[in-house]
């Protein structure tokens, strides 16, 4: 049964008054709005949003999340032993690589939380080697954490400095044991000397398909280990839902889906526009995205494998005519080159999804000198008590500037 306009209310308001009461919070520095109200920090992000984009459009109220807490699907930790022999786990203490030992995390999937402090447990019960980041040394680095809120669906990633992971088979054992629900398990070694979560080297799985299955807006998606996904999924399916109804498809248009990950916005969107390819230099996530337009029978949407920028500054140089441009780019934004291609491109409707308003706002005054105009903007709160806040934007072209 579909829930009335009253159950919806009353869980705002209920969520509203919610307040993070993280004990560690100034120390891991994750969730910027901690010990403020969920509709404190939530007027915070929209006056954010509204004082870098109404110099360039309306922008609408900002849409809130019904469940503020608990939302990450994704969720990854490093390790260390004490002296003691204790094992902790936790976040990096802000501006450095000390971990903040904690029992829970107000933003992280509680499942996730819980199998990420048993591997810790497991650890040092079986005096598993940790990695030490100053000599390079060690077996198990980090853990990684992906969950599918729709199907219920767990993915746990081992990642571990050396090539061989010493005592795999009982720490593995220990943790399927431990936690049944966890329907893949896989393995990732990584020697780096930087901050990627994941090595160069292949996944390799000790149970399971190696990837999980979500759906959004009624489509399934693929998701594999170093795959890009929203990481709030109620909130991802208020964004696309959100953008397709401001876009205002016709349903004949051609479009071009830019940085589309695993196809999550592609396919989205595809029921909406005559064709749609989506664009992504991620090779996992391009895999992904084919396999995931197989699996939903979608038609009318192809995927490319390349740059995003390199792929514009191409098709602009061409006669094909292209309707409209979409771009969820990272929180850098997009390129200077890119926005120009766009311009030559010359489609007559831009969709502009950011996560990052600062960004944004530099990137709107681009395709302004493109003869672009911003319509209007649509903050969502996809990442609560966060300083993070996405923002739809709709731009239509207005003249050429040539």
């Amino acid at each position: 049964m579909k829930p009335s306009k009253e159950t919806d209310r009353s869980r705002l308001l209920n969520a509203l008054n919610v307040r993070n009461q993280c004990p560690v919070a100034k120390k891991c520095g994750g969730c910027s709005f901690a010990g403020k109200t969920y509709f404190e920090q939530s007027v915070a992000k929209e006056k954010t949003v509204r004082k870098l984009i109404s110099p360039f459009c309306e922008v609408l109220p900002i849409h809130h999340s019904d469940e503020p807490l608990y939302y990450r699907n994704k969720v990854h930790s490093a390790f260390k032993r004490l002296r003691n022999g204790r094992v902790i786990c936790g976040p990096y203490e802000s501006g450095s690589h000390r971990i903040v030992e904690t029992d829970t995390c107000f933003i992280e999937n509680k499942k996730a939380t819980a199998i990420i402090r048993d591997c810790a447990a497991i650890a040092e019960r079986l005096k598993i080697s940790i990695y030490n980041e100053v000599n390079g040394e060690g077996d198990l680095r980090r853990v990684l954490v992906r969950t599918a809120d729709a199907t219920g669906e767990i993915m746990v990633v081992l990642i571990i400095g050396s090539t061989y992971f010493n005592k795999k088979k009982a720490f593995t054992d220990e943790l399927l044991r431990l936690h049944p629900e966890i329907t893949t398990l896989l393995i990732n070694i990584n020697k780096r000397h930087d901050s990627m979560i994941l090595g160069s080297s292949e996944v390799k799985k000790i149970t399971g398909s190696g990837y999980i299955t979500d759906t959004i807006l009624g489509k399934k998606f693929r998701v594999s280990a170093d795959s890009f996904m929203q990481s709030n999924h109620a909130q991802a399916e208020i964004l696309y839902s959100e953008a397709i109804r401001l876009a205002e498809f016709k349903g004949d248009e051609v479009c071009i889906d830019t940085y589309c990950g695993t196809g999550s916005t592609t396919l989205s969107f595809a029921g909406f526009v005559g064709t749609i390819t989506g664009v992504e230099i991620n090779e996992s996530a391009y895999l992904d995205a084919l396999k995931n337009r197989k699996i939903n029978k979608v038609t009318n949407a192809e995927f490319v494998l390349g740059d995003a920028t390199v792929y514009m500054e191409k098709l602009s140089k061409s006669d094909t005519k292209i309707d409209c441009v979409i771009l969820d780019p990272t929180r850098a934004g997009t390129t200077v080159k890119f926005i120009k291609a766009c311009g030559k491109l010359a489609p007559s409707k831009i969709v502009y999804i950011s996560c990052c308003p600062e960004t944004l706002a530099r990137d709107l005054k681009g395709f302004a000198e493109q003869g672009y105009k911003a319509q209007i903007a649509k903050p969502v709160d996809m990442f609560p008590w966060t300083d993070k806040v996405e923002t739809i934007v709709i731009l239509s072209k207005l003249y050429d500037t040539e």
